[in-house]
């Protein structure tokens, strides 16, 4: 499937989002390299400190065997908590680290203590498979339910958790039929707009999540997995079914920024902005994709 241009009218709601969302601190040194060994590696954030958080899935199904994984400035690993389900989506607020755990929340502080913020009954409908993880400058989350993927391809849907856990539907596959396994987000400074990349279709979406309008914004990513930006404008959206990390500019224009991964999947941009981070699932490994 081609991609497609961003519309007129999503330019201008994508601008003020990533002029407004982006907080930069001050730049951190870091030398990149390859991270190898890593055992199923979904999704990836950054601190503050610097220090970069790994979410490890390991063996797929499988309860009591996921990780986080540390890595510091220097590159060396090291794990951060154990005895997870199927770790997937990371966010960081404050100094606490949120993992999107199979069909549950969890919070891990900085110690590396890890408990359950949101439990699965605390969700409207049980979650299927809870993917990504995002947070706005409010302390707010927002999670996406990726749904029965290897099965039905129902029940996907996008959830809003305030501060205190408590958990709001902001959108799913009954409302709109566009929501079929809803993966990377993007939220703006005020959680008004949410980017979505779906899994199953490879559409990039806004949604307004006061109205529940669903915009699309490009199309083409095959199986869409992460979805970051940069202060300038760009965004990049990866492809774990087709190994792929492309970029967008504001003018709506899609390139293909680095291929060969065995499956590129949840990404995001270091604190300096000098390197979008890539998990490569399959293979084991996080790359660093330089922007310079």
């Amino acid at each position: 499937m081609p991609h497609t241009k961003i519309t007129l009218a999503s330019i201008f709601v994508l601008s003020a989002l990533i002029l407004g969302c982006q907080s930069i601190s001050k730049p951190i040194e870091y030398t990149s390299q390859k991270i190898t060994g890593l055992k199923t590696p979904e999704s990836v954030v950054q601190a503050k400190d610097g220090r970069i958080f790994v979410s490890e899935i390991n063996g797929f199904g499988k309860d009591g065997d996921g990780q986080i994984t540390v890595i510091d400035a220097l590159g060396k690993a090291s794990i951060f908590a154990s005895g997870l389900d199927d770790p997937k989506g990371l966010a960081m607020i404050g100094q606490d680290l949120y993992v999107a755990d199979k069909t549950k929340i969890l919070k891990i502080t900085p110690t590396g203590k890890v408990s359950v913020f949101v439990a699965a009954e605390s969700f409207p409908v049980t979650p299927l498979f809870l993917n990504d993880l995002e947070a706005d400058p409010q302390g707010n989350l927002y999670v996406s339910d990726s749904g029965d993927l290897f099965k039905t391809g129902k029940g996907g849907a996008v959830y809003k958790i305030n501060p205190q856990g408590s958990v709001q539907l902001l959108i799913n596959d009954t409302q709109d039929a566009r929501i079929k396994a809803p993966n990377g987000l993007l939220a703006d400074d005020t959680g008004n707009v949410l980017i979505i990349v779906d899994f199953a279709s490879g559409i990039l979406y806004s949604l307004n999540t006061r109205t529940q309008a669903l915009t699309d914004i490009s199309e083409g990513f095959g199986g869409g997995d992460g979805v970051v930006h940069h202060s300038n404008g760009t965004m990049y959206v990866s492809d774990w079914n087709n190994g792929k990390v492309f970029s967008i500019n504001t003018k709506g224009d899609v390139e293909l920024l680095k291929s060969g991964y065995q499956a590129a999947a949840d990404i995001a941009i270091t604190k300096d902005e000098k390197y979008i981070m890539v998990p490569d699932m399959k293979a084991g490994e996080l790359d660093f994709i330089s922007l310079q």
